[in-house]
């Protein structure tokens, strides 16, 4: 393994960064024959590791965030020969923890996602130590490294925010989510190409469309994108920063006038 040509083929420095953090553990799977994971992954960086590791055969991976649908996820290097299932079912339980928040009758409704990141923020945890927040209308459940999971339990209820709530630490299997009901909504556009569709999802013009690719602010299945040209196709992902990510659920076809209806999961 070339650890200096494999680095030289990404442009950007935080990609270099996690590439040399994930060869690093590859390098600690090697020679120790032990387990490696990561912190808390954004869907973005979970494709670095699957490239990274998954061309390697010597090697096995896998992505967990604590439930099946999970968005946030840290990655286990571990050996060619570990059982798959031993790592979902033992070996998750030994990095995850889940904060349960329950929060008094006068604040329920009235927490977002954003209160519970911003709490975790004050107490100077690193963003990449958290997984997923999953927002119920009593409170969350929040999906951490274990590491730090007793320091949150015990400082979170210093926050005039959280002082009335309780707060716990649970086992990450006695988590349940109920996913919310998918948000479709149907474009009509000239063509695929990424431009007319960022310029539609974002509710602005061709020209900030482009501004928008320029600035890097788009992604395509998770990776960065400045073609405007690109043709996207049913079943891609399209994530906007600032505007959110987007997935092409159908191509309803042409109108009379050729332009394409899409529909658009949210």
């Amino acid at each position: 393994m070339n650890k200096e040509i494999e680095l030289s083929k990404e442009q950007k420095s935080e990609d270099k960064i996690l590439i040399a953090k994930i060869l690093d553990k590859i390098k600690f799977v090697e020679n120790k024959n032990r387990f490696e994971e990561t912190d808390f992954l954004d869907l973005r960086e979970q494709e670095i590791v699957k490239e990274t590791v998954g061309k390697r055969k010597y090697h096995g991976y896998n992505l967990l965030g604590g439930y099946k649908d999970a968005e946030r996820k840290i990655a286990i290097i571990y050996p060619e020969n570990i059982d798959e299932d031993y790592i979902k079912e033992k070996i998750l339980k030994q990095y995850l923890n889940v904060i349960n928040v329950t929060l008094p009758n006068e604040l329920k409704n009235k927490y977002e996602h954003r209160n519970y990141l911003g709490g975790l923020m004050k107490l100077g945890i690193k963003r990449e130590k958290i997984g997923d927040i999953l927002v119920r209308d009593d409170g969350a459940d929040i999906i951490v490294k274990k590491e730090i999971s007793n320091y949150i339990e015990l400082n979170l209820l210093g926050l005039t925010r959280f002082q009335k709530a309780k707060i716990n630490i649970k086992e990450i299997n006695e988590l349940i989510y109920i996913k919310k009901e998918k948000e479709y909504v149907k474009i009509n556009i000239p063509s695929m190409r990424l431009d007319c569709i960022v310029g539609e999802l974002a509710k602005c013009s061709r020209n900030d469309a482009n501004k928008y690719l320029r600035e890097e602010r788009i992604f395509v299945n998770f990776k960065e994108e400045l073609r405007a040209s690109k043709i996207i196709k049913e079943g891609d992902y399209i994530t906007i920063r600032g505007k959110g990510r987007f997935k092409i659920d159908k191509i309803l076809g042409n109108t009379k006038s050729g332009r394409i209806n899409v529909q658009i999961e949210k």
